[in-house]
């Protein structure tokens, strides 16, 4: 390829390798061994959060480093750094889930000060874990330099007695195991088998939900999210992508020129058709607030409303990201939307062409076995529904893909639980009754803090066969491997006031996500006389560190959980300066 030569005196990094005042910068420069043409090319920071946490970012070092020859391949210089992950499936079900969203601040930050503090002109990013790729897209985006996202893959499915199994089985398994159901042996064979390779969870839970979001909002090159971890193919999507950002720093072509409102909403559709997390309703929010765009929890659900869910991938469905790869990934998931006039065509990618020009070039069509054709559906609307109402102003949301038509209408009596502690030690002794709704509270993002996950409580219900008999709320989060009818994000949270907090045992809690209502059988007068007896948030036992600071930043759920004012009121761009 003809290489481009950059003119770097519009460019951040001739702050610290053009002119003679830079010299001290360029020595250290030399003491790492580049040359005199690499110190004059354009700086791209290679991001990635790889580290032995877990699967997920095992392999991101790998990805790099093909990633790093791509941005050499194009006449750049490649400055690789790494950033924090906390895993989930690892954090889940104990005091460090707390660590978990707060992390999503932590590695938009760190990757923002990485590339401010050395000036690099374009970004590449690579991430694998749950909170990593929205943390990831967060810092692009409040950058606004040229960048492309890469997706370090999905893991492999296990194999048990003939069928597929992942890392949500050995959850659900927990609970049989619990309930007498399933032998110690048995478990112990399952968790041994479950998750065979590198690379994040297989099902359509977080991480595969925000790759497909990062496709489809047009930061990733096309169809580079699908193959799995080890797959040797994952080197040369890396290699592409950095390319490609070498053509975007070229045709001057930023993240916010990538991610509008339009491509916002190219996202929720595929994270509606596909069954995704309902973790996308805090994230694509958070999201938006870095372009300084208002797209809320009750904008994504709108879009979920109104959309087929026509993929059918765990943990509602039966396939995962390996078998989406194998009938054409998101791309043809993209085109199906299309043909319904349900895409922005016109939003531009990490390619430079549009996402229409990108779609004309796709030849597969829909398998109709993962991927269903658009005009016969799984089902008519979106896999997660937004719910209001007296228990929920501010929102909440579920994810009702797998669930029948009846089953999305619950009324039942209230089994109030302060902590997910509380309830996970009453579902063990099956201290509940068959027809409740448990209402776990105090988990918010603030009142927590950290916004936890409830996984470890839903697979154990789920385990105990309790799934579609009980129903469950809480103003924390679910995994994107929960099922059954599960309301997260309940707003506002507890410790700000919310009427979750006011809720008493027996109380009559009312969840129809055909209507999109979350309603408790209380007055208004009676909600107020509880609201004046409310004594005030939980004390919790984080007084200081990063999850208190977290605690004191940040904001509405709705609103995606953020800790900074966001670009509406930024005086600069990173970019310009």
């Amino acid at each position: 390829m003809n290489k481009h030569v950059f003119d770097k005196s519009k460019l951040p990094s001739r702050h610290v390798s053009v002119g003679p005042e830079r010299a001290p910068h360029r020595s250290f420069y030399y003491a790492m061994g580049m040359t005199a043409e690499e110190i004059a090319q354009p700086f791209i920071g290679v991001a990635t959060c790889w580290n032995e946490a877990a699967p997920c970012n095992i392999s991101l070092n790998r990805q790099a480093q093909a990633a790093k020859l791509g941005v050499k391949h194009a006449a750049g210089t490649p400055r690789e750094f790494t950033t924090i992950t906390v895993t989930d499936g690892i954090a889940m079900g104990h005091e460090g889930m707390r660590s978990s969203l707060a992390s999503r601040e932590a590695i938009a930050d760190t990757v923002e000060l990485t590339m401010r503090g050395h000036c690099y002109d374009a970004i590449v990013g690579l991430a694998g874990c749950d909170k990593s790729l929205p943390g990831m897209m967060m810092a692009m985006v409040r950058l606004n330099t040229p960048s492309v996202f890469i997706y370090g893959g999905s893991i492999l499915p296990g194999r048990m007695n003939g069928k597929d199994v992942t890392v949500q089985d050995v959850f659900e398994a927990v609970g049989q195991h619990q309930a007498g159901t399933l032998s110690t042996c048995e478990l112990e064979k399952l968790e041994a088998v479950a998750c065979p390779s590198a690379g994040a969870c297989g099902g359509q839970f977080t991480a595969n939900t925000m790759a497909c979001v990062a496709e489809a909002i047009g930061l990733a090159l096309p169809n580079s999210t699908g193959a799995p971890a080890p797959y040797e193919s994952r080197d040369q999507y890396a290699v592409a992508s950095g390319e490609a950002v070498m053509n975007l720093l070229e045709k001057n072509i930023r993240a916010r020129d990538i991610v509008t409102l339009k491509s916002l909403e190219n996202a929720a559709r595929v994270v509606a058709c596909t069954g995704g997390s309902t973790n996308a309703g805090l994230h694509l929010p958070a999201i938006a607030h870095e372009a300084g765009l208002q797209f809320y929890l009750d904008d994504v659900c709108e879009i979920f409303r109104d959309t087929p869910y026509f993929v059918d991938l765990k943990p509602g469905g039966q396939y995962v990201a390996k078998d989406l790869y194998e009938v054409g990934g998101v791309p043809v998931v993209m085109k199906e939307l299309r043909k319904a006039g349900l895409m922005h065509e016109d939003c531009m990618t990490a390619t430079g062409r549009s996402m229409g020009e990108e779609l004309d070039l796709i030849e597969r069509e829909a398998d109709g076995r993962v991927i269903y054709p658009i005009e016969t559906p799984l089902t008519k609307t979106g896999g997660v529904v937004g719910l209001k109402g007296n228990l929920a102003p501010e929102g909440a949301i579920v994810k009702v893909a797998g669930i029948s038509a009846q089953h999305q209408i619950f009324t039942g009596p209230a089994r109030v639980f302060d902590c997910e502690e509380d309830a996970f030690e009453a579902v063990k002794i099956r201290e509940y009754k068959e027809g409740e709704v448990l209402v776990i509270r105090n988990e918010g993002p603030s009142g927590g803090p950290g916004m936890r996950e409830m996984l470890a409580t839903t697979a154990a219900l789920s385990g105990q066969g309790m799934g579609k008999k009980v129903a469950l709320i809480t103003d924390g989060r679910f995994s994107g491997a929960t099922r059954g009818f599960c309301v997260g994000h309940v707003g506002p949270e507890a410790a700000n006031g919310g009427p979750i907090g006011l809720l008493e045992n027996g109380d009559v809690i009312t969840i129809n996500a055909i209507a999109g209502e979350l309603s408790v059988a209380l007055s208004d007068e009676e909600l107020e006389q509880r609201r004046t007896d409310w004594k005030g948030p939980r004390e919790t036992i984080y007084a200081s560190g990063a999850l208190w600071k977290y605690a004191q930043l940040v904001g509405a759920t709705y609103k995606g959980a953020v800790t900074h004012p966001g670009a509406k009121v930024e005086r600069h761009i990173y970019f310009d300066l």
